[in-house]
């Protein structure tokens, strides 16, 4: 299939049309999600109902990732682009709320049962969990492949649900893991479903974020974008991680839920470019239009 670019937003100053994705700030991005709130944080910035330090205590709490056990206060300003003053005091606080607990052994710091609570509820409440699970399954199954649920959060798609196949040689990503949007198969299928004025300001967001890698990261989604007009779906082959192939179609859930996603991937040896386009695709698209039509009764 040609495809022939048409970029929704300029090439950088340097007018280059290519380049190397490096350990830059999108990469950085994708281990730290909070990297993505700081251009956030100065468009609020004339908001008199934007509570400054409320901003910042929930960037502590999202520096914590699937793995992490226990953080520094130094660590978490590293992350935080904080002061280190400011960060300890906001450990303090959210340490006697519950949001943290400080062991004392190593002066780190861990999610406290208030924060494991918050996050319990959300996933309790969303039913389109329940409901799209056995299709899913379903779909791993037939596949061999991981097939996840997920949603946005700043520059990372954030899994709700993951099924796996039983034979399946899955990519070791669980409930909670992140992987960045503009890279990976289930984020260009999120940036596709939502509106162009979205997409736009989300693209110019990542573009801030790292010049240098921006023309490669804008080509590939604007063929993703064309993929998902063309073929009902959002693909990364190689993309994301040069050994993983997936591609993902997005729905709107209802009940004032944001946009969503489901993405089958996998290994690139197991799961090839033609095997998900030609077999998996059409299983894709069937699977959301079955969770749409159950989710709209």
């Amino acid at each position: 299939m040609s495809k022939t670019n048409h970029s929704p937003i300029d090439n950088p100053a340097d007018g280059t049309g290519s380049g190397d994705i490096a350990q830059t700030p999108v990469a950085s991005a994708r281990a730290n999600p909070v990297l993505a709130s700081r251009t956030a944080h100065e468009a609020h910035k004339d908001d008199r109902h934007f509570v400054t330090a409320l901003a910042r205590g929930l960037e502590v709490l999202a520096c914590f990732r699937s793995g992490d056990k226990a953080l520094s206060n130094q660590e978490l300003a590293l992350r935080c682009k904080l002061p280190k003053s400011t960060v300890s005091r906001l450990t303090h606080t959210l340490t006697l709320l519950g949001y943290l607990i400080h062991l004392k052994e190593s002066g780190k710091y861990r999610l406290g049962t208030a924060s494991l609570a918050l996050g319990s509820a959300m996933l309790a409440r969303l039913d389109v969990r329940k409901i799209a699970r056995p299709v899913m399954q379903e779909l791993a199954d037939i596949s061999g492949a991981t097939v996840s649920l997920g949603t946005r959060d700043r520059l990372s798609m954030i899994y709700v649900e993951n099924c796996r196949g039983s034979v399946a040689l899955a990519v070791t990503l669980e409930v909670g893991s992140r992987i960045p949007v503009a890279t990976s198969a289930i984020g260009r299928a999120w940036l596709a479903a939502i509106p162009e004025h979205d997409r736009l300001s989300f693209m110019e967001q990542v573009r801030e974020l790292d010049h240098v890698s921006w023309p490669k990261t804008r080509r590939g989604i604007e063929n993703a974008l064309e993929d998902y007009r063309t073929l009902g779906v959002a693909t990364s082959f190689g993309e994301w991680q040069k050994d993983v192939n997936g591609i993902a179609r997005a729905f709107q859930p209802g009940g004032e839920l944001p946009v969503m996603a489901i993405n089958v991937g996998g290994p690139s040896f197991k799961l090839s470019k033609e095997f998900l386009l030609e077999e998996v695709r059409p299983r894709l698209i069937d699977v959301v239009t079955q969770l749409e039509s159950a989710l709209s009764h």
